[in-house]
């Protein structure tokens, strides 16, 4: 161990703390409000709906605190337990770099993936199930695993070898030439998404509801945004949450609505809720997220680049031989332990635009059928409608539900 080892245990061990003291808060807080039902809902969400919401974010909340703590004690055994360097010298007979270095990636993917296993399946089949949400099977499971294993191969490797390639022989500034590779790579995914890799999970049907069709064509073609179609997703094949979404890039986009939302929503309520992810386009929400993750990334990957010739950036993190590819893991492992201070502005940001979004989508439709929508889907998702303030702060990439509903009733 050197210096940048204790560095790095210092912001782990307060990140750590820090992480529990917040969900430690959030979960008494839920509690503390549980019995007695905001003033702002307390004519459209019963008491037993409240504490429904209440029972489910502190089970979510206390099992993602336990897993957290699992995967932080993982961490150590990657890197201060040697794992790491008793997986690389697994792969020692193979000469090449390039080569040496997928195998690592991939056996450590694989490894990643079998130990989270677990609390997916618990998620899934015990929380998600209790609260009447889970509607996946063990086929539907094991197929999706199935699916995903096979589109990470396909998908996956060859990108991983064309950066770890780029790292190794594109000179001094390789990082720029793997920045422009991910950023393809990000955009031909995000076109690729709704026609390619969607369809392998869920089915996609045009939406039939003729009326609700026209309010939607005429909401989109009244704010100058085209798409390949309106569909619905059979959501309910896997859980009874619903959503929609847009996806897709440039003329590939598509508007999708999950089957549990529209059957949980009128015409108008649904309308609203497209009003506000229009204003995410409108407001080009979209094109700043685009922006800001091309200069993160780019910033990332040039510090990445001058930490690859740094010998402690290894040896500190308990790498004898420096490599290109473990260059990379390391990285991978250590940035979030770094940046976890960073997400109460990102969260903030978020935020922002979803407020953005909430105003456009009360000028275009109404704000107080929004504010109907909202309250149907919090109340048909569980979801709390009292978070603790710091612990969505740091998490919440929505406004909490009283602040959000506060802001638009503001304007009615």
């Amino acid at each position: 161990m050197n210096e940048f080892s204790y560095i790095f245990l210092m912001f782990l061990l307060f990140g750590t703390g820090l992480q529990i003291w917040l969900a430690q808060r959030h979960r008494a807080y839920v509690t503390q409000h549980k019995n007695s039902v905001p003033a702002a809902f307390a004519e459209k969400i019963s008491l037993d709906d409240h504490q429904k919401a209440a029972a489910y974010t502190l089970a979510k909340t206390g099992f993602a605190q336990k897993m957290f703590i699992f995967e932080v004690l993982i961490l150590l055994v990657w890197l201060f337990g040697g794992l790491l360097e008793i997986l690389d010298q697994q792969w020692a007979s193979i000469d090449s770099e390039l080569w040496r270095g997928v195998a690592v990636l991939i056996s450590f993917s694989l490894i990643s993936s079998v130990l989270d296993l677990p609390s997916t399946i618990y998620s899934t089949f015990r929380i998600e199930a209790k609260f009447g949400f889970n509607r996946t099977t063990s086929s539907v499971f094991v197929a999706d695993l199935f699916k995903s294993f096979l589109i990470s191969i396909i998908i996956g490797v060859p990108f991983a070898t064309l950066v770890l390639w780029l790292m190794g022989y594109a000179g001094e500034y390789w990082w720029l030439s793997v920045w422009l590779v991910w950023m393809g790579f990000s955009f031909l995914m995000i076109w690729a998404f709704p026609t390619f890799i969607a369809p392998l999970f869920n089915k996609f049907k045009p939406i039939e509801n003729p009326e609700l069709k026209e309010a939607i064509e005429h909401l989109l073609s009244s704010n100058g945004f085209s798409s390949q179609g309106i569909f619905v997703m059979d959501g309910s094949k896997r859980s009874g949450h619903g959503n929609a979404y847009f996806t897709g890039f440039g003329k590939n986009k598509r508007i999708v609505f999950y089957d549990t939302l529209l059957d949980g929503l009128t015409k108008d309520e649904v309308v609203a809720v497209l009003a506000h992810e229009v204003g995410h386009f409108k407001r080009k929400h979209i094109q700043k997220r685009i922006i800001w993750m091309s200069i993160s990334s780019l910033g990332g990957l040039a510090l990445l680049g001058w930490l690859m010739q740094q010998q402690w950036f290894f040896n500190g993190l308990g790498i004898s031989t420096p490599s290109t590819y473990m260059g990379l893991l390391l990285f991978m492992l250590a940035l979030p332990v770094f940046t976890f201070l960073l997400q109460p502005l990102t969260a903030w940001l978020s935020r922002k635009h979803e407020f953005e979004a909430d105003d456009f989508a009360a000028e275009e439709a109404n704000a107080s059928t929004l504010i109907q929508a909202l309250v149907k889907m919090y109340k048909e998702n569980a979801s709390t409608l009292t978070p603790d303030p710091l612990y969505s702060a740091f998490y919440d990439s929505h406004p909490p539900a009283p602040v959000r509903i506060a802001h638009l009733s503001a304007k009615l």
